[in-house]
């Protein structure tokens, strides 16, 4: 089993700044990769990037992509979304994930395990 637990959430004004952190506990060592996906109210969850465990090859979806950093520290077992130029269009809440295996890296069903998620508000 993996854990995840993000941080990091909150209020921001659009053009601004946060980071994400997601950090696993348990089985670290079965991770392939770690990958952030976010959701909307009635809207379905959706793919931002993901990054390899090991040799941290980084993803982006495009519209995050120049705005948004993955970065991971594999001695404290955790992964950073960095998030800047944020626009209400970013209002969502962000889940960190794990996949055990290379999969389908921007399916949601690709992944075994899931954090609880942080909610990420931009006001405009």
């Amino acid at each position: 089993q993996v854990q995840l637990v993000e941080s990091g959430g909150g209020l921001v004004q659009a053009g601004g700044s946060l980071r994400l952190s997601c950090a696993a506990s348990g089985r670290t060592f079965s991770i392939y990769g770690m990958g952030w996906f976010r959701q909307a109210p009635g809207k379905e969850r959706e793919f931002v990037g993901s990054i390899t465990w090991s040799g941290g090859s980084t993803y982006y979806t495009r519209s995050v992509k120049g705005r948004f950093t993955i970065s991971r520290d594999n001695t404290k077992n955790t992964v950073f979304l960095q998030m800047n130029s944020l626009n209400p269009e970013d209002t969502a809440v962000y889940y960190c994930a794990a996949r055990l295996y290379s999969g389908i890296i921007d399916d949601p069903r690709s992944y075994h395990y899931w954090g609880q998620g942080t909610q990420v508000t931009v006001s405009s």
